[in-house]
C-alpha cells in the first residue's frame, strides 16, 4: 500500500462518516429492495450516489477512493440491470420479479460487504 496516501486523522474520519452515511442510504434501498412492502424510494438511492460523486475526489489516492467506486459501481450495474430486465415484467410478472429479486439480493451483498469493510478500514478490490 505504498502507493496510497495516508490521511490524516480529521480528513480521514470525514471520509469514513461520509462512507457510512453513504452505505447506510445504499443499505435503507437494498434491504427496500428484497422486503415486499417496504419501499423507501429511489431518493435516498439517488442522495448517497450524489453525495458519492461528489466526495470522491476528496478521497483520491487513499484507500477509501475505492469504496467510493464500489458504491457508484454498484449503483450503476444495479440501475442498468433493473432496466435491462424492465421488459421481462411486460412479458409476465414472474420472470420480472425473479430477475429483480437476485439483483436486490445481489446489491445488498455488495452494500454489505463493503460496508463491513470500511468499518475494518480495508479498501475494497479493483
Amino acid at each position: 500500500m505504498s502507493d496510497i496516501t495516508t490521511l490524516d486523522a480529521g480528513r480521514d474520519d470525514g471520509l469514513r462518516t461520509i462512507g457510512h452515511i453513504s452505505y447506510a442510504l445504499h443499505a435503507i434501498v437494498a434491504v427496500g429492495a428484497v422486503l415486499p412492502g417496504f419501499q423507501p424510494g429511489v431518493a435516498l438511492l439517488v442522495v448517497a450516489f450524489i453525495l458519492d460523486l461528489v466526495k470522491q475526489g476528496d478521497a483520491a489516492g487513499t484507500w477509501q477512493e475505492s469504496h467510493f467506486r464500489w458504491r457508484i459501481r454498484s449503483v450503476l450495474w444495479a440501475g442498468g440491470l433493473y432496466l435491462v430486465t424492465f421488459p421481462l415484467f411486460l412479458l409476465l410478472y414472474l420472470p420480472g420479479a425473479l430477475a429483480w429479486a437476485i439483483i436486490s439480493i445481489w446489491f445488498l451483498y455488495r452494500v454489505a460487504r463493503g460496508w463491513l469493510a470500511l468499518n475494518d478500514r480495508r479498501p475494497m478490490p479493483v
